[in-house]
């Protein structure tokens, strides 16, 4: 076993030896499967022309009496160009502890932005939003440390703070011992019996950019086709902030419910010649609708601007993204979804959205076992 993986399995050995001190459960064991076809590959990875497999995981998770909980997740990605294996969570979770604080040590997905600390499979669309694919790879877990806090107030109030290595955000020329930290804050309760919210903002802390270090960018439209493999945009600074309402008439979410979400990213500092009039952004806003307990429709649109790095200077970069979808759903174990997406490269410096195209998806995810509820 090399360095690297013994250091992501230090936190299930660790729950291995308390098994003497508290009472184990049967371990939950998860399969999740998601096949697709997509008549074109499109701008800012995602899954690529053809048949594939997409965040097909394997998931283990166990509870150890009422002091921690441990997870791990493999993921499997495949397509007609490449197939990846991956270590996604390998962490142990606390369960006790006092004033409704909860620590997470090991491999983790982030705790930031609306979307980035759910599975891509409980998405309500093929593909992450283009801020999620330019500023975070699709989804950005790593190894670090996390504590959060539910605060005793009648509305719902979390804060968390976190410290990874930084090694999956992407390629540096930096190592320092902290590579990321991040801060995040959300909020939410019900407006009544129908309808409910929630707001969160996040700030993530990159200290992998070596002085002088130019930020990514460049042409990457066949570069790591269809895998997430870091942030094709990076800076110092990501700020995230996202706002969700929900509505469920008489108040049964299963039968029917609609969901607006949106979100806005902005990453600044980018390398030492960047301004403050120089930076990233991007936003996004959903709305899926489920109309019967086994159907939902949805659309979704965003863009991101950019801020190419030539030099001592920057050309300006430009994408949108317009995608509607038809989902049916037979079982709360599968879901069959066809998607249509279409990118407009509004601004390309040098072909750098040179992939931009129209693309119709069909996805089929099939669950086995047992998994986590989902996520507001």
């Amino acid at each position: 076993m090399t360095k690297t993986s013994l250091r992501w399995f230090i936190p299930l050995a660790f729950l291995a030896s308390t098994q003497a001190q508290a009472e184990l459960q049967a371990p939950d064991i998860s399969l999740t499967l998601d096949a697709y076809h997509k008549s074109d590959s499109t701008a800012l990875g995602g899954r690529v022309e053809g048949w594939g497999l997409s965040h097909t995981e394997l998931g283990i998770s166990q509870q150890f009496g009422s002091f921690a909980r441990g997870k791990f997740t493999a993921v499997a990605e495949s397509n007609k160009e490449e197939t990846d294996f991956s270590i996604e969570e390998a962490y142990l979770q606390s369960l006790a502890l006092p004033a409704g604080l909860t620590v997470r040590g090991g491999r983790f997905l982030a705790d930031i932005g609306y979307l980035n600390g759910q599975h891509p499979h409980a998405d309500s669309f093929t593909e992450r939003p283009l801020l999620y694919r330019a500023f975070l790879g699709g989804h950005y877990y790593d190894d670090g440390l996390g504590l959060s806090m539910v605060m005793p107030t009648d509305l719902y109030w979390r804060i968390s703070a976190e410290a990874f290595k930084g090694d999956e955000l992407g390629e540096f020329e930096a190592d320092p011992t902290i590579g990321t930290w991040a801060l995040s804050t959300t909020v939410g309760g019900d407006l009544s019996a129908t309808q409910s919210w929630q707001a969160g903002f996040s700030y993530l802390r990159n200290r992998m950019l070596a002085e002088g270090e130019e930020e990514h960018g460049h042409d990457h439209a066949d570069e790591h086709a269809g895998h997430s493999h870091g942030a094709e945009y990076t800076g110092k600074h990501l700020y995230l902030a996202d706002l969700v309402w929900k509505w469920a008439p008489k108040g049964n979410n299963r039968d029917q419910q609609l969901t607006l979400s949106a979100e806005y990213a902005r990453v600044n500092d980018l390398n030492e010649y960047a301004s403050g009039d120089d930076y990233h952004e991007g936003w996004y806003g959903s709305a899926v609708y489920r109309f019967a307990p086994q159907w939902s429709a949805g659309v979704r649109h965003g863009r991101v601007d950019l801020k190419l790095g030539h030099g001592d200077h920057f050309h300006d970069g430009a994408l949108e993204e317009t995608v509607a979808m038809l989902a049916w759903s037979p079982s709360h174990s599968q879901t069959v979804r066809v998607q249509y997406s279409h990118q407009d490269a509004v601004e390309d410096w040098h072909g750098t959205f040179a992939g931009a195209d129209n693309a119709v998806t069909l996805q089929y995810i099939i669950s086995f076992g047992a998994h986590d509820a989902h996520t507001f």
